[in-house]
């Protein structure tokens, strides 16, 4: 099947046209309040899975910017596998993000869930965040579109590459091309990780879209454990940023807690990461106090 574009070419509905790599061959680099993505720079956004409390937020918040976080990522409405499960603070935690994007000075991105609360996140934080179960949730995808904020676009858990990229297709029609990739795993036959990581999706987006591409090794995983090396291998592969959960205190987290670094041990990744990017020509963001 084809259509018409404005224009009167003949476009085909089996390839996504705006977000192929031909549309912008030097890549597209988007900005969140000063935070360059797809640049030279691999950033980090780090964040407790759930916001918990202001106490829990601001530690975790102050940690990772010290240690060279980019972007604070803190979910205030959560979606679970089980309803009885913590579904976050929702609009108090909303408040508490902003309230920490006062104190720390980082930009804020936070998930959203559904189409009538797009307004109401955007007054909150700086990028909108649609998540793996969401990915195929069509209206939603437009409407943060409309919204003109920057997207950050995670991978349905059993999304294919080509699913992934007409979801972020959805945003670009409406005008808005500031969308980030994030890979962070799928669903497989294997049980000893949470999800597999696809690190080879890396590679072949980067190489199918102007778009940039980030990694988050914690829900990729969801052992802690693993988070450092995966994270290694994703900036050697050419990941434009990394998505990492940390909590001061994983044993009592009310969300993820077997995935999340502790901050000290976030400060030794940090470490770790600077010599893989200069391997691959890139740098790490540094330290902000």
């Amino acid at each position: 099947m084809a259509g018409w574009t404005s224009s009167g070419a003949v476009a085909s509905d089996t390839e996504p046209q705006l977000v192929d790599r031909g549309a912008k061959p030097s890549g597209t680099v988007v900005e969140v309040r000063g935070v360059q993505i797809g640049g030279r720079t691999v950033d980090l956004d780090s964040s407790p899975c759930a916001v918990e409390s202001a106490e829990q937020l601001l530690a975790t918040a102050t940690a990772v910017r010290d240690s060279g976080a980019a972007i604070l990522r803190g979910g205030a409405f959560k979606p679970r596998t089980s309803p009885y499960s913590f579904q976050g603070l929702k609009e108090e935690g909303l408040e508490l993000l902003a309230w920490v994007r006062r104190e720390t000075g980082m930009p804020v991105v936070t998930e959203v869930m559904d189409t009538r609360k797009v307004e109401e996140v955007s007054a909150h934080a700086d990028m909108l965040q649609v998540g793996s179960r969401h990915m195929h949730s069509y209206p939603l995808l437009e409407e943060v579109g409309r919204s003109g904020m920057p997207v950050l676009l995670k991978r349905g858990m059993s999304a294919t590459l080509d699913e992934f990229l007409f979801a972020a297709e959805y945003v670009l029609k409406q005008g808005n091309e500031r969308v980030v990739l994030c890979e962070r795993g799928i669903r497989t036959f294997e049980q000893s990780t949470r999800n597999t990581l696809d690190l080879n999706a890396v590679p072949m987006l980067k190489r199918r879209t102007h778009l940039p591409v980030i990694v988050d090794p914690s829900h990729g995983t969801g052992h802690w454990w693993m988070v450092p090396c995966l994270s290694r291998a994703a900036v050697a592969v050419g990941a434009d940023g990394l998505l990492v959960e940390v909590h001061p205190d994983p044993d009592n987290a009310l969300s993820d807690g077997p995935q999340s670094l502790k901050p000290e041990r976030f400060d030794v990744m940090m470490q770790e990461l600077r010599p893989v990017a200069i391997a691959v020509g890139r740098e790490i963001s540094a330290p902000r106090h």
